[in-house]
């Protein structure tokens, strides 16, 4: 009898999801072990679909998240939303000490003044073109501003306007709503009245000239 031929390659260890050996309030407590360990892992928002592929089939996501979160209350990091996933994050009370730790990082270029006004023109008015966008300000947008943006993940390509050319529009990012600790754009606050009117003398202000970005 010949024997039996090698397999190729790693073979995936293959996860136990289902847990059905261990009591109801073990296995729970360990698919919320586990989904902390994932966003603990990831640098990332880890999305819901993601997150249930390491709990059981009936287990719910949501109610693990919010059992974690309520763990989580007296930790120096917190559970939030970002968009469509979730992530851990440090809480301001630590950003000192964690600074303090990590020594003299320079780390991302600030963000300007002009290069946030056009951010938040943007995160308003999306999608929205180079065009549109020039027109709110009265002049010029510097490509540079929105390379830089776009470099920064804060800004992404969107959807083709339907003017004459198709120029390609402007929509914000996970990044973006991770910035600044929102959970969607539907926590942006109000849109001040003077700038959704991009008429030269509608009283709009905005440094963003193409000679100072």
């Amino acid at each position: 009898m010949g024997a039996e031929p090698r397999q190729s390659g790693r073979e995936e260890a293959v996860l136990d999801r289902e847990l059905d050996d261990l009591p109801a309030e073990l296995r729970w407590r360990e698919w919320q072990r586990r989904i902390e360990a994932v966003l603990f892992a990831s640098a990332e928002p880890v999305s819901r679909e993601v997150l249930a592929r390491v709990v059981g089939q009936g287990a719910s996501v949501d109610l693990l998240l919010d059992d974690l979160r309520a763990d989580l209350a007296d930790r120096p990091y917190a559970l939030h939303r970002v968009g469509t996933g979730w992530a851990l994050r440090t809480r301001p009370a630590y950003a000192d000490a964690i600074r303090a730790a990590a020594g003299p990082d320079p780390g991302p270029v600030p963000l300007r003044e002009g290069e946030l006004a056009l951010l938040a023109a943007i995160a308003w008015h999306q999608p929205i073109t180079r065009s549109g966008l020039a027109a709110l300000f009265g002049g010029k947008v510097s490509r540079d501003a929105l390379a830089h943006l776009r470099a920064r993940d804060l800004i992404a390509p969107g959807p083709r306007s339907p003017e004459p050319g198709a120029p390609q529009s402007f929509v914000t990012t996970e990044g973006f709503l991770d910035l600044f600790g929102l959970e969607g754009l539907q926590e942006l606050p109000d849109l001040p009245a003077a700038a959704s009117d991009p008429a030269p003398d509608a009283g709009i202000h905005w440094p963003l000239g193409e000679e100072e970005v």
